[in-house]
């Protein structure tokens, strides 16, 4: 049995969801998603409540059941609630700007690093080394922030790069005279 498939989602006041084929859609102050659903599982709601089940006990059933049920449960939050993450820039002469719907960093290279905000993600400036990123689609919100991180990686020696806030960072100990 599957410990994620089996729970149910709890549907927030003032969202709407339909479950059409093979889409679940859910709607919001957020915005709107849509959410895949496998045809090997069942999705019921009702009274506020959402149910992933799957039709048969195959192991392509069961496989699908939790993933499933865990895209439903991020469209629903991510219409309701919405995702952050939080990311800093550490390094002597890093900075980040925000001009518009461009981000433009300066990471130490001898150009400026820019990259155009996607439709959809919030981008918050606070201060020229931190920034918060938000939006309402969880898997979109992780591809950027992760391509925002691929500019400048942290570094293991120093510790200097793009990280996100909460993230920990190995450091090795360098040469020694």
């Amino acid at each position: 049995m599957s410990r994620i498939g089996q729970a149910i989602i709890k549907i927030p006041d003032g969202i709407e969801v339909k479950h059409e084929g093979n889409n679940f859609w859910a709607k919001g102050p957020k915005g709107e998603l849509r959410a895949p659903v496998s045809e090997t599982v069942n999705v019921t709601i009702k009274d506020k409540i959402i149910s992933v089940q799957p039709k048969s006990s195959d192991s392509r059933s069961k496989a699908i059941w939790g993933t499933t049920r865990a895209l439903i449960n991020n469209s629903v939050s991510g219409v309701s609630v919405g995702f952050t993450k939080e990311m800093e820039i550490v390094g002597v002469g890093y900075r980040g700007t925000l001009q518009g719907k461009k981000l433009s960093f300066s990471l130490g290279l001898s150009h400026p690093v820019e990259i155009e905000v996607p439709e959809g993600i919030l981008v918050k400036m606070d201060g020229n080394t931190k920034f918060t990123i938000s939006g309402a689609d969880k898997q979109k919100l992780g591809e950027f922030a992760a391509m925002i991180r691929s500019k400048r990686p942290p570094e293991p020696f120093k510790g200097k790069g793009i990280r996100y806030a909460n993230e920990f960072i190995l450091r090795k100990e360098g040469k020694k005279k």
